[in-house]
């Protein structure tokens, strides 16, 4: 029998990078999956190579209408929601004089707020002993030049794995955080905006700098976070894993 057969996982930001490679890994371990993306088109294409058992949602996590929608078809197709891999993000760069109220609003507005309503409005789908893993980031606890905002937001999030692992002690729905260090996916182009000798000079720091001398993949990412919520880490709640080759242990 597999891992997760007979489980129903929604993985946010599904569509490429971390939350696709943790769907395919999901899927080959017998669950049914929902993904969500902004873009159809993206989310079509994901869903097509994850195959028969996985469902595409297209909305975003900002928008609480869209989050509605979200859950009330999980409820249809599915009845029940047993982990939960809140991934979607965004992260852009803005130095601290340069940020601007629009920039703080749209990272907190996705990352935080948007996390947070994913979060509260999936718990009436989640029996007693489901899983909640978040998506968190070595930048919450790293000065990275020019990107104080985005750092912060997953600070927030790390702050919310804590308090939300007691609220929902009771239920026993456990609540941990995976941090990934230098993960190199198509969001340093479609979000971050940068180019690919930028992002050749980030792996080479990134080798210089990290105790395993490179970047890591979406994949030892995705390995994480199946950790996280099976039951190979049924006595662990709250923590916060880092998946980051050591660049922030030392």
């Amino acid at each position: 029998m597999k891992k997760f057969e007979g489980k129903t996982v929604l993985v946010t930001g599904g569509t490429s990078g971390i939350g696709l490679a943790t769907a395919q890994r999901f899927v080959a371990e017998g669950a049914r999956v929902f993904i969500t993306g902004r873009r159809q088109s993206e989310l079509a294409a994901a869903v097509a190579q994850l195959g028969e058992d996985a469902t595409g949602i297209q909305g975003d996590i900002s928008r609480l209408p869209d989050l509605d929608q979200l859950f009330e078809t999980i409820r249809d197709q599915a009845g029940r929601l047993d982990i939960l891999f809140a991934n979607a993000g965004i992260g852009e760069f803005a130095p601290l004089g340069q940020v601007t109220e629009a920039h703080f609003e749209k990272v907190f507005g996705v990352n935080v707020k948007g996390t947070l309503f994913t979060v509260q409005k999936a718990l009436p789908l989640m029996p007693d002993g489901a899983a909640i893993v978040i998506n968190g980031s070595v930048t919450s606890v790293r000065g990275i030049p020019s990107f104080g905002v985005y750092a912060a937001t997953k600070a927030a999030l790390r702050s919310f794995a804590r308090t939300w692992s007691v609220d929902l002690k009771d239920r026993g729905i456990r609540v941990n955080v995976v941090s990934p260090g230098t993960i190199i996916t198509p969001g340093y182009k479609n979000e971050l905006g940068l180019s690919d000798a930028q992002i050749d000079a980030m792996k080479a720091d990134t080798a210089a700098t990290t105790p395993l001398g490179r970047t890591g993949t979406p994949d030892e990412i995705a390995s994480a976070v199946l950790f996280l919520a099976s039951e190979d880490s049924s006595y662990i709640t709250g923590i916060e894993l880092f998946v980051d080759g050591g660049a922030a242990q030392i």
